[in-house]
């Protein structure tokens, strides 16, 4: 008996329709306000990776709330990208493939090692403008373009993206240098990760940012012509 890798005619009509992507989006949702909320309590709230709070050096440093949210990310940024590559590219295209790759690869190093957990959480706060991304794409599938709370959503996403992954990276950079004293105890692969995964999701936050910006401009645009 033949098993068939393709997707039946049941997932060929789901393809084109709006309920896998609406499902997606609260799942995404869900694990985007979760990630941000443990990564915002333990960097900045917590005492855990405060200078002076233990002896131990702060590129060591983790609990097992951090692993939890490690591995609930994990969990997420697979199955994710197995629909993503299932239902290719409906639900995303090779930017979204790269950027789950790189993200897994980077959680998964750090909880096998247990080291790097404050660069790894820095990361995942970013997770926290995805709701304005999916709000978005609701508003959009409902035909709402030219409301208010799509014009407000889409100035929540532009402001939201620029401090949570365009000024929150500059600090994090910034971070890995003060401490590149600590950072040099890591593996020589883990080292070469740190040079080269975050400048990658960098430049990719870049280019989404300035993509939403051109959006942005041209919706406002069109509202003041419509005045």
């Amino acid at each position: 008996m033949e098993i068939s890798v393709r997707p039946s005619k049941f997932f060929g009509r789901y393809r084109s329709s709006p309920a896998l992507s609406c499902a997606r989006s609260g799942f995404s949702t869900l694990h985007a306000v979760l990630a941000a909320a443990v990564s915002f309590y333990l960097v900045v709230i917590s005492d855990l990776f405060k200078d002076g709070a233990c002896e131990e050096l702060m590129i060591n440093r983790k609990s097992v709330l951090s692993d939890t949210m490690f591995g609930i990310s994990l969990g997420y940024f697979l199955s994710d990208l197995a629909m993503i590559l299932w239902f290719f590219p409906s639900l995303g295209g090779k930017e979204y493939v790269l950027h789950h790759g790189l993200s897994m690869y980077a959680i998964f190093f750090s909880l096998i090692l247990g080291k790097a957990h404050i660069y790894v959480l820095m990361v995942l706060f970013s997770e926290a403008t995805t709701p304005f991304v999916n709000l978005r794409w609701y508003l959009d599938n409902a035909w709402q373009k030219s409301s208010k709370l799509y014009i407000y959503n889409g100035m929540a996403l532009f402001l939201g993206w620029l401090v949570a992954r365009i000024l929150l990276f500059i600090y994090f950079f910034t971070h890995i240098y003060l401490h590149f004293d600590q950072v040099k105890t890591i593996l020589p692969l883990g080292r070469y990760s740190l040079a080269i995964v975050p400048p990658v999701l960098a430049l990719m936050n870049v280019f989404w940012f300035w993509k939403i910006f051109k959006g942005m401009m041209k919706t406002l645009s069109k509202k003041r012509h419509t005045k």
